[in-house]
Parts: C-alpha cells; sequence; structure tokens
C-alpha cells in the first residue's frame, strides 16, 4: 500500500523503544523524515541508527514532555531540522505503580498524569501551532484498550488513557477546519519494554482475556498508526482507534 508519506517531516516521542521505535522506523521505511524524541537518549540514539542502516533519514533530540519549553523547543528543532511539521505521534508514556486505591501513592498519580496525558496535550498545542500555519497535518496519540474499559489497581494508567481518548475529540474538533486530522490509537497488551517486568500469571491473565489469543507487536500498533497519518485516512479525525485483538468486542 502507498501511504504517500514519502519525503513529511515526522516527530514521534517516546520513540527509543516499543512503539514508539515501531512507528519511527515504520515511517522511516516509506521515506519519511523522522525527528526521533525520548527522555533517555540511548534508546533515541539507538532508534536513529537503525533508521539510518534502512537508509533512512534521522535526528535525535531529547525531550521530557511534562516540560512546556521542552516540548516548544522538541517543535522548534523539528522546523529546523526539516523545514515543517506533517505528522506527529505522541507516544510517550508510563505505566506508574500497580496498587489499590487506598494505597495508590499521590505522588505516583501526579507522575502517570503528568507524562500520559499532560504530555500528550502539550505536544498537541505546540504541534498544532505549528501545522495551523501550514494548514495542513495529522497528529496520532497513543492511548491504550485501558482507554475505552476499566482495569483494577491501575487508576492512573486508566484515568490518564481515557483523557488522551477525551483531548483527541476536542482538539480534532477544534482543527478540522484548519486542515488538521487528530487520532489515538487503542492497544491491547503489546511486547514492549514495558510488560517484562510483570509476572508471568498477569501476562497470562490478559491473553485468556483476548480473541486473538497473545500479545501484540510494537509493529502492529505502527502501521494502524502510519494509515491515520497517511491520506488513505483522509477522512477520518477525532477517532480512537482499537488495535486490540477482539478485547473490547468481548
Amino acid at each position: 500500500m502507498e501511504y504517500g508519506i514519502r519525503g513529511k517531516a515526522v516527530l514521534v516521542t517516546g520513540a527509543g523503544s516499543g512503539i514508539g521505535r515501531a512507528c519511527a522506523l515504520a515511517f522511516a521505511r516509506e521515506g519519511a523524515r523522522v525527528v526521533v524524541s525520548d527522555i533517555v537518549p540511548a534508546g533515541g540514539e539507538g532508534t536513529v541508527r537503525m533508521i539510518q542502516e534502512i537508509p533512512g533519514e534521522a535526528v535525535f533530540v531529547q525531550a521530557d514532555v511534562t516540560k512546556a519549553r521542552e516540548v516548544e523547543s522538541l517543535v522548534s528543532k523539528t522546523v529546523e531540522a526539516y523545514g515543517r511539521l506533517d505528522c506527529a505521534v505522541n507516544n510517550a508514556g508510563i505505566e506508574g505503580a500497580i496498587g489499590p486505591i487506598e494505597e495508590f501513592p499521590e505522588e505516583d498519580w501526579d507522575r502517570v498524569i503528568a507524562v500520559d496525558l499532560k504530555g500528550v496535550w502539550l505536544c498537541m498545542k505546540y504541534e498544532v501551532r505549528q501545522m495551523a500555519r501550514q494548514g495542513a497535518g495529522a497528529i496520532v496519540n497513543t492511548a491504550s484498550v485501558g482507554g475505552v474499559i476499566g482495569a483494577p489497581y491501575v487508576s492512573a494508567y486508566i484515568g490518564a488513557k481515557h483523557g488522551v481518548n477525551g483531548i483527541t475529540k476536542s482538539v480534532a474538533l477544534e482543527c478540522a477546519a484548519k486542515g488538521i486530522r487528530v487520532n489515538s490509537v487503542c492497544p491491547m497488551v503489546i511486547e514492549t519494554p514495558m510488560i517484562k517486568g510483570w509476572p508471568k500469571e498477569v501476562i497470562r491473565k490478559f491473553l485468556d482475556q483476548t480473541p486473538i489469543g497473545r500479545i501484540g507487536r510494537p509493529e502492529e500498533v505502527a502501521q494502524v498508526v502510519l494509515w491515520l497519518c497517511s491520506e488513505a485516512a483522509s477522512l477520518v479525525t477525532g477517532t480512537a482507534v482499537l488495535v486490540d485483538g477482539g478485547v473490547t468486542a468481548m
């Protein structure tokens, strides 16, 4: 399938591993020029090297998405590098603590909300400013299947991801007349570094609840993100696309 991405300037946050890295690589393989951003330099620089081996074009910009100045600078550096910003994938996120609400640390709540929700909001704030000047753009936010259903003991994560889907719809409505499309993806459990520390029984429970019967791969999410940013999805905005192996169909 031809996505029409070649030559476009793409920004991916949380691109040092997992879904973010898979997205950055997918865009690069389609000929996009990619700004790889992550708070951890080693991971982000590793992704850049992988893109260069394709071969593709990429630069790394370190940024903490919870800090407005760093996010504003990230968008500015993207424009400095490539002259514009066509597509943005706001993927940076953390899982946070796991535990009952009566024992859940307030500081952990604050951290998860700051990264997973405020971080997406800040990224869109500065991305939309740039895309509005251009008269076009596409944004995809990484939410989660936990952004449309509930799960016990992860109240901060579930709250943040529901919030991501909410602000995605709100900003999509604000930007529809500006030529900017805004959507989110809602993956199931994906084989990323985030789940490596999970107990086997927890993973087994998720698999038992997944009709497709396996954990998802980052590349499978990346293909959906790529489509959402392409002209093939030109009529799609304000939508939360489920990439969940059938979990929410049950």
